[in-house]
């Protein structure tokens, strides 16, 4: 299959697109929140991509079966009827999502054990709801990826860059947690949680 026109959905800043050294004869990449929309149309403007606002939970504006390929890197929920519909018969989708429970080690040490709705993003789920919308799941692998935390700065560089993961943090808000993680990396030597990511590869016959 011959990939001419893909799309990026939830790109972001473009910033994964933009290491491409080579882009389809036709690029587009859409994302929901205007400052990454701006930051990739400085990097992919110029090299002919085309980047379209999307809201998130809004329809896909494009037509039925108008890409080839159409990739994603941690969509949130991904919307898999559109995905398929805009998807050309033979057509791929490939993409990484976060895994189940990404994370989580860090997420309870402040916030406690999460609510049963915050442990979705199970694999066999997704790739249940992509069948039901029509494609076929051609591979699906998970990973499980150590993550070492040295000291408690290191903490707070990830908690303010992924502020999903704790809404309401703030250093003062925390202090106490944070006293607390302290310790517990002295004594350890390092916190460890664990970063999880499902690749899934599915096709529309």
């Amino acid at each position: 299959m011959n990939e001419a026109v893909a799309a990026d959905v939830g790109a972001g800043g473009g910033e994964i697109i933009a290491e491409m050294p080579v882009l389809p004869p036709r690029m587009v990449v859409t994302e929901g929140w205007p400052p990454n929309t701006e930051r990739a149309r400085r990097l992919l403007g110029p090299r002919g991509a085309e980047i379209v606002e999307v809201a998130p939970g809004r329809p896909l504006p494009f037509a039925d079966g108008e890409f080839e390929l159409v990739g994603s890197r941690h969509p949130v929920r991904p919307d898999w009827p559109e995905i398929a519909r805009v998807l050309s018969r033979g057509g791929t989708y490939l993409a990484q999502h976060v895994g189940p429970a990404s994370a989580f080690e860090l997420i309870e040490w402040f916030l406690g054990p999460p609510p049963r709705e915050r442990l979705a993003r199970e694999p066999e789920r997704e790739a249940a709801d992509a069948r039901a919308a029509g494609l076929t799941v051609v591979d699906l692998r998970t990973a499980r990826c150590r993550m070492e935390f040295l000291d408690v700065g290191a903490v707070v560089w990830i908690l303010r860059r992924c502020v999903w993961w704790v809404p309401d943090f703030s250093v003062g808000r925390y202090r106490h947690r944070q006293r607390l993680l302290d310790q517990d990396i002295r004594q350890r030597g390092a916190f460890v949680a664990h970063s999880t990511r499902t690749l899934i590869e599915a096709r529309h016959e």
